[in-house]
Order: structure tokens, then C-alpha cells, then sequence
């Protein structure tokens, strides 16, 4: 039987559709805003209709490969900490851990509205990981970043290592993806993690990294050092004590590591990317991650005294991770206030909602995601903005061992002595 004219006229639609989004996407030179939504309906499109190795007839290597090298460039130049003047005019919209979730990170961008010149986005950090979607939306971000270079900023996580990517599914994403082409777009991702600053100071007053606090770091010369122009660290005073870091330090630290370990000179970039806050007084190395710090709220308020702060912004805890630490505030709206202290506020944000997105395993955590807006006059007190997952997604597979590390509290090892290790079960 001939098909009826309606059937006909909705199969040509179909493939009209198909043409339309099925072309494979080229460097415009100059990206503009409507390129920047092109890719991201193309994205979109091929994460529904599409299987994940058909994603380069779309998105080819060399594109990727452009805006990789390109947003790198960019980042490279940027300080450890980035100094992000405001007009009063400007809103600063921060957004915590996306973890591969690009249906969300699309949703809200319509909700808080996309760069602008009087909007400003720091991102900090967890871009890649646990998620399905990672490489997309990591180089969905990068290209708003080349766009709007002093309107978008993308602070480095925790993820954003040799080690996470490995254990916790990028690198397998962009394996299965790109196949024989993959290591190669894999080891451009991990050149441009190297790039991404470390913290923001905003406006003078608030303080955006992914993890958090940071140890004194403090130059010891050794006579032998001295005589071939070596410098060692020594991470504690003379008393063996630790001491919390000043934002000078950090603007010294090496960043360019790929896995910073806790010890000597990488400690620092470690603990910016690692750490997390405690109700209890006192400065001491997280155990539980086997990397990093713990911080009370009477260091928040000697780091905020020390550095003329009044707001502190981290992230790197997702609900999963709250839930194995019941003396913190659990993550079911995307964000908790930590310590609330003379000088000003500490506050965790998280902002993959309905985290993880697999519905394989025994735990879905069903959390709402959020973000913040910063706004004049002077830009530290947080206005928080809840949202719900974007739903339903298309179908997806982890690229990881989800079940064993959701529920794992065994350490992984970061790849030997010299990079430390960590623990798997708070991983964010």
C-alpha cells in the first residue's frame, strides 16, 4: 500500500530534520553566539539520535582539536587565582560540579541566562566524569570561554586529572567515542586541564575554587639545592604543625600538574582541588580522601581575615558524598551553608541535579541542582537559585564501574608514591 499523504509529508520532515543536524559542524574562524547555539542543538541532536560513536560525523576531530587548543591558549595566561573586576551594573552567576550532565548545563543556562556583557559565569569546576556527556559539555563551555574570554571562566577540579578521568569514565567516553582518534583528543583535554586557573576572587571580596583551603607552603634552600639553583618545600612549620595559605601564596604555585600530590611544591593545587570544610575547629589532612585538607570554621575566618574575603565559594561534594559525612548539612538542594563566621560565609555548591543520571545500582540521590548569582553593591551575599534535572534524558551507559564507585570505600591509587592517592568513595 503507498504510503498516505501525511505519512509522506512526516517522513520527509524526518529527514529533513536528519540533514539538518547531521552535517558535520566546521570552525566558523570567529565564533559568534549563534554558532556557539548551533553546536549545541547539533549536540543535543546526536545524543538522542545518534549512537556515541557516530559522534565524530558530526563533531570532527579537527574541530575539536581547534577549540581545544584555542580555549587552552587562553587559559594558560590566566593567574592561579583570576582577579574578576565587576561593574554594578554586572551579575556573576556561579555554578558548581556538572559532571557530563549537558542536558542540564543547556537548561540552565536558559534559566540564568547565557554570557553577556552584564553577566558574567565562573564555572568551578568537575566538567568531565560520571556523566555521559562530558567531552560535550566540556567543549560546549570551552567555546563560550574563546567567545567571551573576559565573560566566562572555568576554574579547575578535581576531576580535571589523569587520575579522575581514568577511574571515573572520561577517558573511556572519549575512547568509545572517537575510537582510533581518541587517545589523541583524550591527551589535547588533559594539555588543556593543566590550563584551567585554580580560584577567583570576585569583586575583590569572594573567594571561587573547587575544593578549598590551602596549606603554607614555605621555601626551604638547602645547601646542596642552592648549588644547581633547586628549590625544596616544606609543606609545615617548624613545629610540625600545619598552616593555613594566603592568596600570594597561591598566585606562586605550580599548576601545571597533571595529578598534584600533597606533598612539596604541588600541595597547594592539591589542596585547592581536594579539600573540604568540617563543623570542627582546626586545620588537619583528610584522611578520608587520603589528599587534601579539613578545615574548621575558625580557619574560614582567618583565611577571610588574612585575604579581605566575605564570601567563599566551593564546591566537590555532591549528595553521595554528604551522605557518608552526616556532620555536614546533606547536598539535597544543590547547595548548604557551611560555616557562617564573623568576617563573612562559606558556602558548598552543587549543581548536577538528580545526580547521578544512571539508573543502574541501588542509590539515586534525586537532588535538585543549583547556582548562584552575585550582584552589587558589593557582591557577597549569595542569592541562591534552585532548578530540577531536565527531564527525561536520552538513554545512556556509564563509561565507569558505577555500582563499585558509588558504593566502594576502598582508596585508589593515583599512580604511585609520587602522586599520591585517594579516596574513592567522596569523589566529586
Amino acid at each position: 500500500m503507498a504510503p498516505s499523504l501525511e505519512e509522506s509529508e512526516g517522513a520527509e520532515g524526518e529527514r529533513s530534520v536528519s540533514e539538518k543536524w547531521n552535517k558535520p559542524l566546521e570552525w566558523p574562524g570567529n565564533l559568534t553566539k549563534e554558532w556557539i547555539g548551533q553546536l549545541a542543538a547539533t549536540l543535543d541532536y546526536a545524543s538522542r539520535n545518534l549512537l556515541p560513536t557516530d559522534l565524530p560525523t558530526i563533531l570532527p576531530v579537527p574541530l575539536a582539536d581547534q577549540i581545544i587548543s584555542t580555549a587552552s591558549k587562553l587559559m594558560h595566561r590566566e593567574a592561579n587565582c583570576v582577579e574578576i573586576s565587576v561593574e554594578s551594573s554586572c551579575k556573576v552567576v556561579v555554578i558548581g560540579d556538572v559532571h557530563g550532565q549537558y542536558h542540564d548545563v543547556l537548561h540552565l543556562l536558559e534559566i540564568a541566562g547565557p554570557p553577556a556583557a552584564d553577566r558574567i559565569f565562573v564555572f568551578n569546576g568537575d566538567y568531565v566524569d560520571r556523566g555521559a556527556w562530558g567531552l560535550e559539555t566540556y567543549l560546549y563551555l570551552l567555546c563560550w570561554k574563546i567567545l567571551m574570554p573576559h565573560r566566562v571562566f572555568l576554574l579547575r577540579g578535581n576531576h580535571e586529572t589523569t587520575f579522575c578521568t581514568g577511574a571515573y569514565g572520561f577517558e573511556q567516553e572519549v575512547m568509545t567515542k572517537y575510537a582510533d582518534r581518541g587517545r589523541h583528543l583524550y591527551r589535547k583535554c588533559l594539555g588543556c586541564f593543566e590550563g584551567h586557573p585554580l580560584a577567583a576572587k570576585v569583586a575583590g571580596c569572594v573567594y571561587l575554587c573547587h575544593g578549598g583551603l590551602f596549606r603554607y607552603v614555605e621555601p626551604v634552600v638547602s645547601k646542596k639545592a642552592s648549588k644547581i639553583g633547586r628549590r625544596l618545600m616544606r609543606t609545615r612549620s617548624q613545629d610540625g604543625s600545619l598552616k593555613l595559605g594566603s592568596l600570594a601564596d597561591l598566585q606562586k604555585a605550580r599548576r601545571s600538574v597533571l595529578n598534584p600530590s600533597g606533598t612539596g611544591q604541588n600541595a597547594i593545587t592539591a589542596d585547592v582541588l581536594w579539600s573540604d570544610p568540617s563543623p570542627q575547629a582546626g586545620l588537619s589532612h583528610n584522611k578520608a580522601r587520603g589528599i587534601g585538607l579539613i578545615w574548621g570554621p575558625d580557619c574560614t575566618q582567618e583565611f577571610m581575615e588574612k585575604n579581605n574575603i566575605k564570601l567563599i565559594v566551593r564546591s566537590h561534594e555532591g549528595p553521595d558524598a554528604r551522605e557518608k559525612r552526616p556532620e555536614m548539612a546533606p547536598m539535597s538542594k544543590g547547595f548548604t551553608v557551611d560555616h557562617i563566621v564573623k568576617a563573612g560565609k562559606l558556602v558548598t555548591l552543587f549543581s548536577a541535579p538528580d545526580y547521578p543520571q544512571f539508573q543502574q545500582g541501588t542509590k539515586r540521590y534525586r537532588n535538585k541542582g543549583a547556582f548562584i548569582v552575585l550582584e552589587a553593591p558589593d557582591f557577597s551575599e549569595p542569592i541562591f537559585h534552585v532548578f530540577e534535572a531536565i527531564l527525561p534524558r536520552p538513554q545512556a551507559q556509564p563509561y565507569y564501574d558505577f555500582v563499585n564507585c558509588i558504593d566502594s570505600d576502598e582508596e585508589l591509587d593515583m599512580g604511585g608514591s609520587s602522586e599520591g592517592s585517594v579516596g574513592s568513595s567522596d569523589e566529586h
